[in-house]
């Protein structure tokens, strides 16, 4: 089987999102590297037929093709990992996981708008931008400490889900913009377990401890 083509930028976010799942999957992509900044080759002609929004990352599987984020990380895992735990089974603690997946392509955004601004000079209101994605980010850590009253390490329950890989790089990346990963202590600790994942990697800007 042929591995699907991840149009992939390195220090792109939502990229690292689909690395990061795919590697916890065991799916082998093939890495298609596009040249964002400075070259913005996501907007050129090339790109915008596959994504006429000219956004990464995209996904090619055999004659499949996906631009958003959370449905190529469900992809990934109902098409060729169907058993993984990162899935899981249970109609309830799915339906959470979906809840926070939409809670990252909704509300999450607004934290790789505040990094691309404050490291990439993309334009933006950089303080309205941080202060957006810290609110984001005091939800997530308010859920983490409920979560942990009720015995429960990840968001969507007492294991980690797909849910908990694409929420991770919104908060590990959040230093590039500023933002004081001491304010929230609950969202270490889970950074923490996510690290310890099996197939866990990281990219650059990430630190190596949380």
């Amino acid at each position: 089987m042929t591995a699907p083509i991840l149009y992939n930028y390195d220090l792109d976010e939502n990229c690292y999102r689909v690395r990061l799942v795919a590697s916890c999957l065991g799916v082998a992509l093939t890495l298609h590297g596009i040249d964002m900044y400075p070259g913005r080759e996501h907007l050129g002609a090339a790109m915008r037929a596959l994504n006429p929004a000219g956004r990464l990352p995209v996904l090619q599987d055999g004659d499949l093709l996906l631009t958003q984020t959370e449905a190529i990380l469900m992809h990934l895992a109902e098409a060729h990992a169907p058993t993984t735990p990162l899935l899981p089974q249970d109609a309830a603690t799915r339906a959470r996981m979906m809840d926070w997946l939409a809670f990252c392509a909704r509300d999450l955004g607004v934290a790789a708008q505040a990094r691309t601004c404050a490291m990439l000079d993309a334009p933006g209101d950089a303080q309205a931008l941080r202060a957006s994605a810290r609110a984001c980010l005091r939800l997530m850590e308010d859920h983490m400490v409920k979560q942990g009253i009720r015995g429960c390490g990840f968001f969507a329950g007492p294991a980690a889900t797909l849910a908990d890989l694409a929420l991770f790089p919104a908060f590990a990346l959040s230093r590039d913009f500023n933002v004081d990963h001491d304010e929230f202590p609950a969202l270490r600790l889970w950074a923490r377990r996510v690290r310890r994942l099996p197939g866990f990697i990281t990219m650059p800007g990430i630190p190596d401890y949380h």
